[in-house]
Formats: structure tokens, C-alpha cells, sequence
């Protein structure tokens, strides 16, 4: 089936960490033509500048020195959506633990949020956009025409990104990811700017026992029930 956008439109997806919430907003740009842009890996990339030049995150004025020298960007790279911090491909550090176990830290400082939602608003365009994160419906485009809330069982989210992890050769261990994961929904969902939160006109989807390409199905249809896409 395919699907025709009446209009370009903003899709907001959001969730926890290890939902797939890249998977499912990288399928949806794609079967509708859309820019994609994932929030986290911006938030990564600072936290990678950030462990790469020891600054020191309780020091505001470090922070922002620090943001003054950030350039994020995004390029398709063998249909692969690639992120570059002062134009290096980082795509693959950023995935890394030392980052994931920072990144909730780093993402909780409100000067890094609001350079980021700065960022991130000027990456709307007059084109359809789809972005995940986890404050995409409620903060940085609180009007969004579409929004999704992720989530998935603890252990299943962890059994995820340890076989991700692998499959990029890491060495890796369960029992720390599992750790890792709610450290970051603790750190996520309690910050003080901008908190892990499902809109009030968010749809929930579960997908601990949903397959990627069920969870996809299940987020078009969702789109076409709303009359904002047009089905042939």
C-alpha cells in the first residue's frame, strides 16, 4: 500500500532507550519521503565531545564553551542515516557504553537541552520530518501532527541492545546494559528540564512482543486512521 502525505507533516517519536524508536521513525521518513533525524545521536555526539575533551559538566560555563564548538550534522551514507560531530563520522562511537553510560548526565543539563531544541527546530524545512527522542512531543514540537510513545520491557529493551552491540563487535555484558538502561530511565524520566514524558495526545505502543515490521504497521495505520495521509 502506499501512502501519500495530504500535507508535509511533523512526526514526533518518543520513548524510552533500546524501544526502537530509530527503527520504526527511519521507516516511516522513508515510506513517506521525510527527513529523519534522530535526537539522541545529537545528544551522543555532545557526550562524546564531552569525554574526548574531559569537560567537566558541573561547571556551566565549560558546558557552554564547550557547546560553542559542537557541529552536528547528518548525512545518508549507503541508505544508512550517519551522524557527523565536526565533520567526523562519529556514527559508530557514539553507540558505544562509555557514551551510553554518560549521555543521561549530559542530556539532563538544560544549557545542552537548549541548544539541542535549537538545533533541532531548525531542522524542520518545509518538508515532512519525522524525529525521535524523548521530549520530541512535548518540548520541541509540542504541536506535532503525529505522536508516538515507545516502550518495551526492561530486560527485552537490554536483550536488544546487546545483540546490537555484538553484531558492531563490542564486547559487551548483559547484566551491565541491564544497568545501564535503568540508570538512563531513572535519569530520563526524573530530570528537572524536559523529563521522559508521554503527551496527552500521544499513542502508546508497545512492542515488547511486536516484530519491527508488525510495530511499523501498527504506527501507519495509526497515521491513516488520523486522515493526515492519504492510502492508494
Amino acid at each position: 500500500m502506499e501512502q501519500k502525505p495530504e500535507k508535509p507533516l511533523i512526526i514526533a517519536i518518543d520513548g524510552f532507550s533500546s524501544c526502537g524508536k530509530s527503527t520504526l521513525a527511519k521507516q516511516i521518513a522513508k515510506e513517506l519521503h521525510y527527513v529523519f533525524v534522530d535526537s539522541g545521536a545529537m545528544y551522543r555526539a555532545a557526550t562524546l565531545f564531552f569525554i574526548e575533551n574531559s569537560i567537566n559538566i558541573n561547571y556551566p560555563s565549560e558546558v557552554q564553551e564547550a557547546l560553542n564548538h559542537i557541529k552536528i550534522s547528518f548525512q545518508n551514507i549507503n541508505g544508512i542515516n550517519t551522524t557527523f560531530l565536526n565533520n567526523k563520522n562519529v556514527e559508530d562511537e557514539i553507540r558505544s557504553l562509555k557514551v551510553s553510560e554518560k549521555v543521561s548526565e549530559v542530556s539532563a543539563i538544560s544549557a545542552v537541552r537548549r541548544h539541542m531544541v535549537e538545533l533541532q527546530r531548525k531542522m524542520k524545512g518545509k518538508s515532512g520530518l519525522v524525529m525521535d527522542g524523548r521530549d520530541i512531543g512535548t518540548v520541541v514540537f509540542p504541536d506535532a501532527d503525529i505522536k508516538l510513545f515507545i516502550t518495551a520491557d526492561p530486560i527485552v529493551r537490554a536483550q536488544r541492545r546487546f545483540i546490537e552491540l555484538v553484531s558492531k563487535d563490542q564486547t559487551v555484558d548483559l547484566h551491565e546494559i541491564i544497568s545501564n538502561l535503568a540508570h538512563r530511565d531513572k535519569f530520563d524520566t526524573e530530570r528537572v528540564d524536559s523529563p521522559l514524558l508521554k503527551a496527552d495526545d500521544a499513542v502508546l505502543i508497545d512492542n515488547t512482543h511486536l516484530s519491527i515490521e508488525q510495530q511499523f504497521d501498527i504506527a501507519m495505520n495509526l497515521i491513516v486512521e488520523k486522515n493526515v495521509v492519504r492510502a492508494k
